[in-house]
């Protein structure tokens, strides 16, 4: 995966509001990177545009060699189901479908064979083997993540974009999903872009990298201790 001078810039008040300063950046292949900063940086759009769920004002975003930058939405969304997985705060599970029914949902849409086999088999893997026929509404927040987890590996994505995925649990919970998260990633041998607050979760990651209002500095993940107390102070900001 590769950004080349991507920007972006929306219309605000007769104005040009910048939120993506010129970033360049190379993600390897099953390499985990960590995109963390303040509320506001940028860090989510960043997130958008690299999965091809946004475009860039100006500059080049190549995901498994894919112009994205030059594809229309439909394009963009082949690309998406052929290679990509996500993982949302919000967890973003159908409510009218059971938590076996959220897994297959991915495979059945890509017309992956044994979607049923397959969505009982992560289900398993998450521990929510017992939980396969009840909904949502009848999970909690930690059980509904790991259905969302199980989903996004339903497809064997290359490439895994998670956005805040403690965000909306407790410390405990938390900790467990991220096991969870980076366990499932070892096994599948897949990239990893995980955006978060916080800064335990981000160094766990092999590479780090920071928005600062819409600009983005790197940091190696040897150093990136050092910055665990500002970084805390801007998850408590955020």
């Amino acid at each position: 995966m590769s950004l080349r001078e991507l920007t972006k810039s929306v219309e605000l008040d007769g104005k040009s509001l910048n939120i993506l300063q010129p970033i360049s950046l190379d993600v390897n292949a099953s390499e985990t990177i960590a995109i963390v900063g303040a509320s506001g940086s940028g860090k989510s759009t960043l997130l958008s545009i690299i999965a091809g769920l946004d475009t860039p004002s100006t500059g080049e975003v190549y995901l498994k060699h894919q112009p994205l930058h030059q594809l229309n939405e439909e394009q963009r969304s082949a690309v998406r189901a052929k290679y990509v997985g996500f993982i949302f705060q919000q967890f973003l599970l159908v409510n009218s479908l059971t938590a076996l029914e959220n897994v297959m949902l991915p495979a059945e849409l890509a017309n992956i064979p044994n979607a049923e086999q397959k969505a009982r088999e992560l289900l398993a893997q998450v521990a929510l083997a017992d939980r396969a026929d009840h909904y949502p509404s009848q999970l909690s927040g930690g059980e509904q993540q790991r259905v969302a987890i199980a989903r996004a590996f339903i497809s064997q994505p290359d490439i895994l974009f998670a956005d805040e995925p403690t965000g909306n649990l407790d410390t405990r919970t938390g900790l467990h999903i991220a096991e969870l998260l980076f366990d499932m990633n070892k096994k599948f041998g897949t990239t990893l872009v995980l955006v978060t607050h916080d800064p335990k979760l981000a160094a766990r990651c092999q590479r780090q990298v920071v928005m600062d209002s819409g600009q983005l500095t790197e940091s190696s993940a040897e150093s990136y201790d050092n910055q665990a107390s500002d970084l805390a102070n801007v998850a408590q900001v955020s």
